[in-house]
């Protein structure tokens, strides 16, 4: 599943629209759509929605040895 699939399963299950998401994370309507259209969103726009759609957006690669490299916000 693409990224842009999850946003679009997110504003599904949270009953709002693209326009309504973007509005929300300060973003045109246009270019939040775009972004999605393109499936170029960045790690803090994908924080940013969860942040405006009270989910919790994580991202990080397991090892096999059971260590992880996350992301963190902001890089």
């Amino acid at each position: 599943m693409k990224t842009s699939d999850l946003v679009k399963e997110l504003c599904d299950r949270q009953n709002i629209t693209i326009a309504e998401l973007s509005r929300r994370i300060g973003q045109s309507p246009q270019n939040l759509g775009k972004k999605i259209q393109r499936d170029t969103l960045t790690l803090q726009e994908l924080h940013d929605i969860a942040d405006a759609t009270g989910a919790v957006f994580e991202q990080d690669f397991l090892l096999p040895d059971g260590s992880r490299i996350a992301e963190t916000a902001g890089e």
